[in-house]
């Protein structure tokens, strides 16, 4: 592995103080620099802003565009400038191209040099290289990326968790299946929700509405969590009564479909659909929110009384720009692999690639992964036999990915 002279000779840690309580020493972040759209400088910069606050990064990415010199203590460069960001099919670009940037920090991951992922490029690259590399964790069908979404409302607004969102453009029912117990656990144990409402997205309420996909999904979630647990049902006979099911400590309540507007309407905590749908509804929301903030600046400078509104008004439309900004959130979390994963949107500055970086290393910190699967592995929402998707359909899977 190629390092720079400057990252060779000066390994410099951030460290943190007695009173420093926002960092964790043995947590290191691996961060592929290659594939952003304003280029790989920029994601350095991000780097930079995030080592400023506790993180330490190791950043794979091409020296030749990142001055070693100027990067701060707690970020080290390792020159990798093959990126397969832009590969039409990333599973064989990731199996042929051992020095791309992506795999050698999924690799670093893998070998307990960090122990968290952030991409700055493609989905289908970091997905590719995370499962090649990190490796599917037990009992995961598929890795999904899940999204908390805010939204903005009264007393701080909430959050709802939006998956999959990108990491996989073909998906079967009983994928969809994991991925609501996989929300719900994200929700219930990470975000602090105690009883998750779950749906999937479809094109109406009615049960009798939706595709093929997403009615078989409804059909096994119902059965799933009608099964009986006679362990798990005297559990619940002794503790005091929680409203909807429970599946071994993993309280849910499957309320069927929603449409796309319910997404931010508050029907439900974890919406559920397939990356290809997820990533469309996810890009469609965040166009639509920066379409609206245009026009509000637009007409709050369209006249003398307008700018003299708009200046009472910019306070609380800050703030509200910088609740729903995408760079505020850093990115969704790349569940189902054996470490965490982070994939922040390629059009990201440096504020957005340090907030991925920040929530890489906060998710590793407090063990996302681990809570999460544990949380899976108590409602038995594992895979139960061995076998699964054969390469070929899983590199299907890959191509086309786009978060």
């Amino acid at each position: 592995m190629a390092r720079t002279p400057a990252a060779r000779s000066s390994r410099r840690w951030y460290t943190a103080s007695t009173t420093d309580t926002t960092t964790s020493s043995d947590v290191v972040v691996a961060v592929d620099a290659n594939g952003a759209d304003l280029g790989p400088a920029e994601v350095a910069a991000g780097a930079a802003l995030a080592a400023a606050q506790g993180a330490r990064v190791l950043l794979f990415g091409p020296a030749s565009e990142i001055a070693p010199e100027s990067l701060p203590d707690g970020v080290e460069l390792i020159d990798a400038p093959v990126s397969i960001a832009k590969s039409a099919d990333p599973a064989r670009a990731a199996r042929a191209t051992p020095d791309a940037s992506i795999v050698q920090a999924a690799r670093a991951v893998a070998e307990g040099r960090a122990q968290a992922l952030v991409c700055a490029g493609a989905t289908g690259a970091a997905l590719a290289a995370g499962l090649f590399n990190i490796k599917r964790a037990r009992g995961i069908h598929r890795p999904a990326l899940a999204l908390p979404l805010p939204i903005p409302g009264p007393a701080g607004g909430r959050t709802v968790t939006l998956l999959d969102v990108g990491a996989n453009a073909q998906a079967r029912p009983e994928h969809l299946v994991q991925f609501a117990f996989m929300g719900a656990a994200l929700a219930q144990a990470v975000l602090g929700v105690t009883r998750p409402r779950v749906a999937l997205l479809s094109n109406g309420e009615e049960d009798s509405r939706g595709s093929l996909l997403v009615l078989e999904a409804a059909v096994q979630l119902r059965e799933r969590l009608s099964e009986e647990d006679p362990a798990a049902r005297a559990r619940e006979d002794r503790s005091p009564a929680v409203d909807g099911p429970s599946v071994n400590g993993l309280v849910m309540e499957f309320i069927g479909n929603v449409e796309g507007g319910d997404v931010t309407g508050g029907a439900a905590d974890v919406i559920v659909t397939d990356g290809l749908t997820g990533n469309i509804a996810l890009k469609l929301i965040e166009g639509v929110s920066q379409t609206i903030l245009g026009s509000i600046r637009a007409a709050a400078e369209s006249s003398p009384r307008a700018k003299l509104g708009g200046l009472l008004l910019r306070p609380t439309l800050r703030a509200f720009r910088d609740e729903i900004d995408p760079e505020a959130q850093g990115g969704a979390y790349l569940l189902g692999l054996r470490r965490l994963g982070v994939v922040p949107h390629g059009r990201f500055t440096r504020q957005g690639f340090a907030q991925a970086i920040l929530r890489a290393e906060r998710g590793a910190r407090e063990d996302v992964v681990g809570t999460t699967h544990a949380a899976l592995e108590r409602a038995g929402a594992l895979r139960r036999a061995p076998g699964g998707t054969s390469p070929s359909a899983e590199d299907a899977s890959l191509r086309g990915n786009d978060f």
